[in-house]
This record gives structure tokens, sequence and C-alpha cells, in this order.
């Protein structure tokens, strides 16, 4: 058995519409063509319709099934009104909501300005209550039974982590959200449920999270017991389960995936202690070139 190979059975997801927020590029494109190999319809969200358009064409073409590419900066409550608008008005329902769009930063905390912390608890936990409360409030509106909201946190969500602060804190109020509303709305037929993974690479977050200065010398599978990082598939497996029907009394639970890494050593950047200082300038210098240009 091979661990990337795909698991659930062909059509496992055949009649639902999936609204997953940064689903066009990494992890979340990577959850995005599974469930589109599944048989759901799905949205697609981020800043850049350019973007989701091209990858909303190679989707369709590669599996079949309909995706839709729709603008939305999760931030802003009106532009997540306006998208969820636009997934009714074009596929009638929606089943699911997948909460992964996410911003994140290495840093010493004491050089973040406020408006660097801000910018972080906004896409993460702004954006993921917006689109909570906008999906959720109609799902109870309209009396819409086997919904789903399944939100991407982080293991260091429960045990915090030094030089990712903003990331933690807004993480950690994601899944205190995530197990509150489990409880309180289950009586509108809804489940909310969450995955913590560990590393699982993608070419723009970890380029962005470990710049190549650093990350020769910080090898993340060695943090991992398994001594490997995840592949994609084993993810989308994972999330392509818990919003389907099978996993119909889940509800509250957050599911690790990270090869045992969080239980070998909590907080998951604290390795970047060994960092001196003159190469933070660096990082800075860096981090704000990348924002010019």
């Amino acid at each position: 058995m091979n661990f990337t190979n795909k698991m659930l059975r062909d059509n496992a997801l055949e009649g639902k519409t999936i609204v997953i927020t940064g689903g066009g590029s990494g992890l979340g494109k990577s959850m995005t063509t599974y469930f589109m190999e599944l048989g759901a319809n799905v949205v697609i969200t981020s800043r850049n319709l350019d973007k989701l358009t091209t990858v909303k064409a190679e989707l369709e073409a590669k599996t079949g099934s309909k995706c839709l590419a729709v603008a939305c900066d999760v931030r802003n409550i009106e532009e997540v009104e306006a998208m969820h608008k636009k997934a009714i008005d074009t596929f009638g329902t929606v089943d699911v909501l997948l909460n992964n769009a996410a911003g994140n930063f290495i840093a010493p905390t004491e050089r973040l300005s406020a408006n660097a912390f801000d910018t972080i608890i906004d896409i993460v936990l702004k954006g993921t209550k917006n689109c909570t409360l906008t999906f959720g409030k109609h799902w109870i509106n309209t009396k819409q039974k086997n919904t789903n909201v399944l939100n991407i946190v982080t293991t260091y969500a429960w045990t915090g982590s030094a030089y990712v602060v903003p990331s933690a804190t807004a993480k950690a109020g994601v899944l205190a959200m995530t197990r509150s509303l489990a409880v309180e709305w289950a009586k509108y037929g809804m489940r909310f449920n969450a995955i913590a993974p560990g590393p699982f690479p993608t070419k723009g977050a970890w380029d962005r999270l470990l710049p190549e200065s650093i990350r020769g010398k910080f090898d993340m599978a060695k943090k991992v017991p398994l001594g490997r990082v995840g592949e994609h598939q084993e993810l989308a497996n994972l999330a392509a389960y818990m919003v389907s029907d099978f996993s119909a009394y889940m509800n509250g639970e957050v599911i690790t995936i990270d090869g045992g890494e969080w239980l070998k050593g909590a907080g998951q950047m604290n390795l970047l202690e060994q960092i001196p200082e003159e190469l933070w300038d660096q990082l800075e210098a860096q981090i704000r070139a990348k924002k010019r240009n």
C-alpha cells in the first residue's frame, strides 16, 4: 500500500458543493483537486482572480467536475457575503465550508508591528469567523441539514510556538471556535471539525516561511519521528474523509497529521531560537523586499 494513493471510492463526494478559501494554491489546491476527482462541485477563493481562473480551467479539464473561481478577501465581510451569494446562485446550495485561507511569517515577536500582528489575526481568525457566520447563518435560516465546516489549524494551536506568535494566537482562536460551535450548532445539523497538519511543504508558503538562507539549517523532517514530511495526497485523503458522509459521527474533533512531530517537541518553530540576531536582520530585509515586489 502506497501512502500517496487516493483513499475514498469514486464519486464519494458526488452531489456535494464545497467552498474552499485559499483553494487555488498549495495544500488548498491539492484538497480541491481530490474533492473534484471525487465528484464534488468546488468553489475556490483567494484575492488573486487571475490565478484562480487558471487553476479552475486546469482542474475542470483534469477532473470533469465543476469549479467556480471567486475573488474574495476573507478579512472583508462584504466580500465574503458576495462570494457566498455567487456560490449559491451558481450551485443552488453549499454543503461544506473549508476554512483554509491563512497567512504566516517567522519573526521575533519584538520585531513585529501592531499592523503585522493584525494582518495575520485578520486573515486567519477574522476570516474564518466571517466565513463561518455567513455560511452558518444561511444554513440555519434555510434549515439546510447535513452541513459541515472543516477548519485547517496547526499543532501549535494548543502548544503555542515561538516566532509565529500571531499565527499561534489566531489558530488557537479558530480551534476554540471549532469546538464551541460543534456543540452549539449541532442542533441545526452542522458538524465542525479541524485538521492540524504538521510539515507539508508547499512552494509558496514554505518559501515565505523559511527563506532559502535558513532553510538548509533547519530540516523539518528531522523534527518528525517518522523521518519525513507529509505528502499532499495524505492530507487530501484525510480532508476528503472529514467532509464526506463517512465521517457523519465526527463532531468537535481536531485530527493531527504530523508524523508525531508535536509529541517529539512542542512548538513547531521553537528551533528558530538558534538563529543569530544578524540573520534575523537579513530575513527581515528579504521579507520587506518581497512585499515591495
